[in-house]
């Protein structure tokens, strides 16, 4: 894992920039890759090229970047593993294509491919994560490209006369010229998903490359994107090619894959662990590292005081029964207070999912012991794991029958139900429970969907409602209001999905690398720590998607294959509970130990008016939250995370 930086002056014959603005940029990606630092340049073709390494393979200086191939043609900027190198090799040398290898390093690996299959043909041969900047000397390009589901990050955009890549936003910062500014409809897309989605970038002019994507830069020319792979095309050829045998044969075969994908990330030559929360993705993925090491795997959990979010006693639970090496990290309310000023940082764009806070906090913790770790991240997307994917569709065909004149009035009643004041609500569902003839508790929970009820547009309007904060941004930004950014198509190859397949897709196209992708590296990257998810192997995506639908979903509850492998490893008793995440109090937190800071920032003119939020719509917000006529903490804290972003350009802190 490491960071890289990359430089095309936009017109031939132009000049690079300072050297010392070059080595800036790759100086802010240091955290990415403390262990050595590397440029190079060829300042008469309008080229450079810089590199933090992380040493995870080959710890030797045979492994270190910026690389250039052997045949002379390419340098090579990379971040991420391949984690079939090996097997690459071993095709290379068959194919006549292997040079004359100088050590074990996977970029090397991957330089001879690039020269042997071209870089769209070797990026598909590769199963790993990456994100890279490649220099063809012979056609003088540079060619940009990230993994098939997002997990390496990768910028780019014209800042004054150079094209400008960098693995994180803080390097592109360093250049003169870079934007500054917020883009407002960065921001709206911000403040309706609690993420800035692929695509863009929070400064206008930068943008974030989607998953799947290269895209060729040239001196004097547009960039030209395409799509080498990614996630939609995984799930087409997984369609197409229906598992075969009965759900027994299918569980068993899923295994073998899952095995063959962690094993294979197993590969270091530095120390490696797993974070295990106790729940079935990070268990399984513990379980089946324990089976293929002889010796104690070291996994990490991190619980808190507050029963409540403290997962924990289950980790511990499933770490015993596995045998690994097991460390709970217990931290105080205070301690995780206490990482929300670095959070603005260690985000390089606003980013309001909450559980930052702990994922923080393990991440330091695990790097005290190890240097990579393997995660459960991705299981919940390709195998049904969230609500929405069992209970949507569900939620729909009771909806659907109900005319549009109807359903709209109804959940606006509902609706407003859930912002009256405790007392005033309780009354009212009462009474509206007796007339009706339905018990309180019903009405109760229809009362928070009001927003769902009221959706009339089919599984995509009810998606929309389930997954966004500000559902109208428009309504809390100041005019002009950004303009709304939809969710991403599904492509044709995905026509004819189920209703959970169509939300599973959606997640994975959107959700996974804009918000639990971005959430992991940034938070592991900051303390130098390689993060890995045997669930997004590419052979892995392949197979989700070739099960059959009652695999993934059994009718009352997601990941039902998952659960079943699992069984074979961990008695359900240790991880069958409902699904936890990686909450913390936030409604609380708000109303007392973070009211404070919360309340400053809220205020501060300058900062509403740099974040294009309207003041009243605003101090509303805040005011109902206080005076608990409804739990708002969610949107503060997406208006929070904004706004402290912002605040740290002034050389501000966080809540003391």
């Amino acid at each position: 894992m490491c960071g890289f930086t990359a430089i095309l002056t936009a017109e031939p014959g132009a000049a690079l920039p300072a050297a010392a603005d070059i080595r800036a940029m790759t100086d802010a990606l240091a955290h990415r890759g403390p262990d050595a630092e590397g440029h190079w340049s060829d300042p008469a073709a309008g080229i450079a090229l810089g590199h933090r390494r992380l040493s995870i393979l080959d710890l030797s200086e045979a492994g270190a970047q910026p690389m250039h191939s052997a045949c002379g043609r390419y340098a090579l900027a990379f971040n991420g593993e391949i984690y079939n190198h090996p097997a690459l090799r071993e095709e290379l040398a068959a194919a006549g294509h292997a040079p004359g290898w100088r050590g074990q390093s996977d970029t090397e690996t991957l330089l001879a491919l690039i020269a042997a299959r071209g870089l769209a043909g070797a990026l598909r041969a590769t199963r790993g994560m990456f994100a890279l900047a490649l220099w063809d000397r012979q056609d003088r390009t540079l060619s940009l490209a990230r993994d098939r589901m997002g997990e390496k990050p990768l910028y780019y955009g014209q800042i004054g006369g150079v094209w400008a890549a960098a693995s994180e936003l803080h390097a592109l910062r360093c250049l003169p010229g870079c934007p500054q500014g917020t883009d407002r409809a960065a921001v709206a897309a911000y403040l309706a998903r609690g993420y800035v989605p692929e695509g863009m970038s929070i400064h206008a002019g930068i943008t974030k490359l989607a998953p799947g994507r290269m895209v060729v830069l040239r001196a004097g020319a547009a960039p030209e994107e395409s799509i080498f792979e990614y996630f939609a095309a995984l799930a087409a050829q997984g369609r197409a090619a229906p598992m075969p045998g009965d759900a027994q044969a299918r569980s068993a075969a899923l295994e073998e894959i899952l095995r063959g994908a962690v094993g294979a990330q197993m590969i270091s030559d530095v120390p490696l662990g797993c974070f295990l929360s106790g729940g079935v993705d990070s268990s399984l993925v513990a379980a089946l590292m324990q089976a293929d090491s002889a010796r104690q795997v070291e996994t990490f959990s991190v619980g808190f005081s507050d029963a409540r979010f403290d997962e924990s006693p289950h980790a511990a639970a499933v770490a015993r029964h596995l045998g690994t090496a097991h460390t709970a990290f217990r931290l105080s309310e205070a301690e995780a207070l206490a990482v929300i000023p670095d959070l603005p940082h260690i985000y390089d764009e606003p980013f309001a999912d909450s559980s930052q806070i702990p994922t923080a906090l393990l991440c330091r913790a695990a790097r005290s012991r190890v240097t990579v770790a393997l995660t459960g991240d991705g299981a919940d997307e390709l195998f049904g794991g969230y609500n929405r994917h069992v209970l949507g569709p569900r939620l729909w065909r009771l909806l659907a029958p109900l005319p549009r004149p109807l359903r709209r009035p109804l959940g606006r009643a509902l609706a407003g139900l859930e912002g009256l004041g405790t007392a005033d609500r309780a009354g009212r569902l009462h009474t509206l429970a007796k007339q009706l003839g339905l018990p309180v508790t019903l009405l109760d929970k229809l009362a928070r969907l009001g927003g769902i009820v009221a959706a009339a547009d089919g599984l995509p309007a009810l998606y929309t409602h389930l997954t966004r904060g500000f559902l109208d941004p428009a309504a809390i930004m100041a005019p002009p209001p950004g303009a709304p950014v939809a969710d991403p198509p599904l492509p044709a190859t995905l026509a004819g999905l189920t209703g959970a397949e169509w939300l599973m897709a959606q997640d994975s196209l959107g959700y996974l690398p804009g918000d639990i992708l971005t959430k992991v590296d940034r938070a592991a990257m900051a303390t130098s720590l390689e993060t890995r998810a045997p669930f997004l192997d590419p052979q892995v995506v392949r197979a989700a998607w070739s099960l059959a639908p009652g695999d993934r979903i059994d009718g009352k509850r997601g990941k039902a294959i998952l659960r079943g492998i699992l069984a074979r490893h961990v008695p359900g008793d240790l991880v069958e509970r409902p699904k936890q995440g990686f909450a913390v109090p936030l409604d609380r937190w708000l109303r007392e130990g973070l009211r404070d800071w919360a309340e400053a920032l809220l205020t501060r003119d300058t900062l509403l008016d740099a974040a294009g939020l309207d003041r009243g719509p605003v101090a509303a917000l805040w005011t109902r939250h206080q005076a608990r006529h409804g739990n708002e903490g969610q949107k503060l804290w997406t208006l929070l995370m904004l706004l402290a972003w912002l605040e740290r350009d002034a050389g501000k802190k966080g809540p003391a």
